[in-house]
């Protein structure tokens, strides 16, 4: 593992769920100190009552500065405007941010820093930071999420891009899609943390209360309950087998009405990270009931290889990373053909957690992957000394 550096991370916030950003920054921060710069935002805000929350909350945390979470992480929100199609915005957020953030630098002893950033917006200020390494690592195609400025953000992006000294993407289409602007742009796919979803296969670990309740095989998904699931296909699912339980565990941010008076669906909320093995070892099968578009063509969802660490037996849709991962995992390309694979599983009493399985993500860890890019970073290093 590379050590020794001062990294500034732009990525979500930091009090969301775990997602690879935070399982990279983690394992890099045991060797090297990180200063996590909370979300500038990529989407336009609104007038609704969640955006003015969000607002509220981004003044608090402005307030008190960086905030130290672990030895050798610090948090800081920083203030942003997100409308990235106005110059003005732009002109500001880049002179803003560049002072407050070198300011945060230099109270922190922070030098030559590598900034990593996991933000297309953060171009305005990434690379202006007396940066020794610019790295770009998309996991998403951040253009194609609801309420985007898309032409603006695909500039901002571009451009972030071209002046990155390489490029990390987590799937084969995003490669395709930025290589053209960097050749130097690496494919490193998501890892899992194997051991702590792995619990769903030992008999010691508890199911929750709420989950005994569910009788018949249950069908379970864990995640964000956003416009890129496809609430008609699961509606469809719960229809067609009214003797099955489909449980949907994660915070809802889109219309779920097509779900509403259906009795064999359970929508809990969210549930605690630390808590997802044991909701898991409830589940006969987990599934990743995606809409196929341009926004999940590009992704390569963590909850694949969460479910298969879990040791579940999973159904996913016709997404190429799901693809890549075809021979633990069965593909449903329509309606139909999603429910005739999670009935093949019923069918064949082998449901739930099972440690088979499990095994088949022995080599997927997010430390394997931290090593993976470790590696690319000293190439980097290694030229530019080269140089």
């Amino acid at each position: 593992m590379i050590e020794g550096h001062d990294i500034i991370c732009f990525s979500n916030d930091w009090d969301s769920d775990p997602l690879s950003k935070k399982h990279i920054m983690q394992r890099l921060a045991r060797k090297n100190r990180v200063l996590w710069i909370n979300s500038i935002g990529n989407r336009k805000p609104t007038a609704s009552a969640h955006d003015v929350r969000r607002i509220a909350k981004k003044l608090r945390e402005f307030s008190k500065g960086p905030i130290r979470v672990d030895d050798r992480i610090h948090v800081f929100s920083p203030l942003a405007i997100p409308f990235h199609g106005s110059a003005m915005a732009r002109c500001i957020n880049r002179k803003a941010l560049q002072w407050t953030l070198r300011r945060v630098c230099r109270k922190l002893g922070f030098h030559n820093p590598v900034t990593w950033t996991f933000e297309p917006a953060s171009a305005e200020v990434a690379g202006y930071l007396g940066e020794s390494t610019l790295i770009y690592h998309c996991v998403d195609e951040f253009s194609e999420f609801t309420g985007t400025d898309k032409a603006a953000l695909l500039e901002l992006e571009r451009r972030l891009i071209e002046k990155s000294n390489c490029v990390i993407v987590s799937s084969d289409r995003l490669l395709t899609n930025k290589r053209r602007y960097n050749a130097n742009t690496h494919l490193v796919t998501h890892g899992v943390d194997v051991e702590h979803f792995r619990k769903a296969c030992d008999a010691r670990t508890t199911i929750p209360e709420e989950m005994k309740e569910q009788k018949g095989p249950v069908i379970g998904f864990f995640g964000l309950i956003a416009d890129w699931v496809d609430l008609d296909l699961i509606r469809f699912l719960a229809d067609s087998r009214p003797g099955w339980n489909i449980v949907l565990l994660g915070k809802c941010v889109t219309d779920p009405r097509i779900l509403d008076g259906v009795p064999n669906i359970h929508m809990l909320g969210p549930k605690p990270y630390p808590l997802l093995p044991n909701y898991a070892r409830a589940f006969d099968v987990g599934i990743l009931p995606f809409a196929v578009n341009d926004l999940t063509l590009a992704a390569n969802p963590l909850k694949l290889r969460e479910y298969l660490a879990a040791g579940l037996p999973v159904v996913s849709a016709a997404i190429p990373e799901a693809e890549k991962l075809a021979h633990v995992l069965r593909i449903g390309r329509n309606k139909l053909d999603f429910l005739e694979q999670i009935q093949a599983i019923v069918d064949s009493g082998k449901t739930g957690p099972q440690m088979s399985i499990s095994r088949q993500m022995d080599g997927e860890s997010w430390d394997e992957k931290v090593e993976q890019l470790s590696h690319i970073f000293s190439g980097i290093q290694y030229r530019a000394k080269a140089a």
